[in-house]
């Protein structure tokens, strides 16, 4: 796994092989968390107030920044140079006294870096990044005493806030303490990085490691539910179709894995079958929202109208104000053909989140079947301030200036719309050249 720079690697190929590899992914991952830019061009923690690319709060006046643009740009000849002129009349200043150990950090020299970071915990006893940092290079000498020491330094940083306060970076100290607690590799422990990766967005180490934690036990259910939900979140449904059901013939009644293979088996165009597997579910435990939520959605989409609803009406009832479930309760309506009760609803929907643009296309829709045309323009109007025009709200803005007998904008709409859907809504399409003929459109 390459999720390491120089620096930290060279102090990581101290470690014996079983130990060394499986810290080098636990830290890795981790130092994801920081953001993988920072991880991929630096070795420790920035120095404090500097930042990476995607977190621009350098300090403009503050002494040290010259070095710390030095360091950014990773020229460390000029941040040595700057930082030594810096502490010959400043010897006591923290921060210049980590940047010092950083730089020998980021060029290989731990050992001179410690001293350094030691100087700056010193001088600060509450700079998190020097704990961190220094924590880092005991942890890589890999003996009972420093790795005690390692701890106390971690732990120190769990306490700590880094300047300037970032909450990805904190996290790093919690799992760092853990991994140096572990023994020689187990499954969990190779879940564990799985995991961290994955919170970080590396899908492709995330998945390399649920895979080799399956390899050592294939029964971690654990590692399977993860490994299926990286492969759902990538829509890769057939991958992660027999990976769901061999962890179900281990573990049948496991809620995680079964509404997995509902969402598989929805994706897949099976929502018979998805609906088999949720009210199963929802039998088993009719309390949990989000598995009422999933069922009430597949009896929607299998066309079963009276249990959706009723389920939408339960869960609206503990949540009045939810404008997901308004509007599933609100279509619901529109297919029974109850527009006016289905347009109160969705307003409820745009009262809890103005920019609900499937609330507002749904009142479109409802005022068109009320032949409420002006209401339709005033939410198609809404509608357009968050989303981009569909081929479907084209057609209605067209049909409601039609029904107005206002032809210019009818007609208008009625060519965006042709030129929009491409020959996939042959009827309205159809519709539409009849009725430019009518207006005296070409």
């Amino acid at each position: 796994m390459k999720l390491l720079p120089a620096a930290l690697r060279s102090r990581l190929c101290q470690m014996s092989d079983a130990v060394r590899q499986r810290r080098y992914r636990v830290i890795g991952a981790v130092l994801l968390l920081a953001g993988t830019r920072f991880v991929l061009a630096q070795p420790v923690p920035l120095p404090p107030g500097t930042s990476s690319p995607d977190q621009q709060t350098e300090e403009p006046s503050s002494p040290l920044a010259d070095v710390e643009s030095a360091i950014e740009a990773r020229n460390y000849l000029l941040a040595t140079a700057r930082v030594d002129v810096y502490l010959s009349t400043h010897p006591t200043d923290a921060r210049a006294l980590f940047d010092r150990g950083y730089v020998l950090d980021a060029q290989g020299h731990p050992d001179a870096a410690e001293s350094w970071y030691r100087k700056a915990i010193a001088a600060d006893p509450k700079q998190f990044e020097a704990h961190l940092a220094l924590g880092l290079i005991l942890a890589a000498k890999n003996t009972p005493t420093a790795t005690a020491a390692a701890r106390e330094q971690l732990e120190a940083a769990t306490q700590l806030e880094p300047n300037p306060p970032n909450p990805a970076a904190k996290a790093q100290a919690d799992p760092l303490v853990n991994a140096l607690k572990l023994t020689p590799e187990t499954p969990d422990d190779t879940l564990l990085a799985a995991e961290i990766a994955e919170a970080a967005g590396n899908g492709a180490i995330a998945e390399q490691e649920y895979r080799r934690a399956l390899a050592a036990d294939p029964n971690l259910s654990d590692a399977a539910a993860g490994l299926v939900h990286l492969l759902l979140d990538q829509k890769r449904y057939a991958d992660a179709q027999p990976l769901v059901e061999a962890a179900l013939r281990r573990d049948p009644d496991d809620p995680t894995l079964n509404a997995q293979l509902a969402a598989i088996l929805n994706a897949q165009g099976n929502p018979a079958g998805a609906l088999a597997v949720l009210e199963k579910l929802h039998a088993h435990d009719p309390g949990s929202r989000s598995i009422a939520t999933m069922l009430a959605d597949t009896c929607l989409q299998t066309g079963k109208l009276d249990e959706a609803d009723a389920l939408y009406q339960q869960l609206l009832s503990q949540t009045p104000s939810d404008p997901d479930l308004l509007d599933a309760h609100a279509q619901v309506l529109i297919r029974q053909q109850h527009y006016a009760e289905a347009v109160a609803a969705f307003r409820r929907a745009t009262a809890a989140r103005s920019d609900d643009v499937d609330a507002w296309s749904g009142i479109a829709f409802a005022d068109s079947e009320l032949h409420q045309y002006q209401d339709e323009l005033a939410a198609l109007s809404m509608r357009s301030k968050f989303a981009p025009e569909t081929p479907a709200s084209l057609f209605l803005w067209a049909t409601a200036y039609d029904n107005l007998h206002q032809i210019r904008q009818a007609a208008d709409y009625y060519h965006r719309f042709l030129a929009a859907a491409q020959g996939k809504f042959p009827d309205q399409e159809w519709q539409a050249r009849h009725r430019l003929v009518a207006l005296g459109s070409k």
